[in-house]
């Protein structure tokens, strides 16, 4: 058996997107599972399934601190599972576990926006328990900047591209480089 089979066999050829909230991610996962017959999934919706509960009840009841080993475990039982498009919550970033195992399962696609194009995009505030006044919100992305780059396999600039270019230059990309 090689390396790569060995890997898909335990769950290591599954995508992850991540960057700040209002990027596209779970967008991008579903148009990419549709273009390619694969399936997509966020590890908030994990999480919602998994706890009866909304990120923002978790956040209300139990704090930020719980809700990260929830996202932490949402993670690892995608080793069960094979060729994921997932969806990560913005926040994944901040557990150093979780970066060990973005690498353990799969590669690690960074979208990388500006933070007033991030706030733009934001259709809802009612699900981001962690999107408070602008200048907080900013700290926030500023502190995850780093973060995403450390853990980013790629990285693509969305800047000024609409989701449907968004969806056709990562598929281009994840074609090419053999992950699709």
């Amino acid at each position: 058996m090689t390396d790569n089979a060995n890997s898909a066999a335990t769950g290591g050829d599954h995508i992850f997107f991540i960057g700040f909230m209002g990027a596209g991610k779970t967008t991008l996962a579903r148009n990419l599972g549709t273009m390619f017959q694969r399936k997509y999934v966020d590890t908030d919706k994990i999480i919602s399934r998994n706890t009866n509960m909304t990120v923002r009840e978790i956040f209300e009841r139990y704090g930020e601190d719980e809700f990260r080993k929830l996202e932490t475990e949402a993670l690892a039982s995608l080793r069960n599972e094979r060729s994921f498009l997932v969806s990560c919550g913005d926040g994944i970033v901040e557990v150093e576990e979780n970066f060990d195992l973005l690498k353990e399962l799969g590669k690690v696609v960074y979208l990388d926006i500006d933070y007033d194009g991030a706030l733009a995009k934001i259709r809802s505030r009612r699900h981001r328990p962690l999107l408070g006044e602008y200048e907080e919100t900013l700290r926030l992305f500023e502190h995850r900047l780093p973060l995403y780059k450390k853990a980013a396999d790629y990285s693509i600039d969305i800047r000024d591209m609409s989701f449907k270019d968004v969806a056709n230059y990562a598929g281009e990309l994840l074609w090419n480089e053999g992950l699709l």
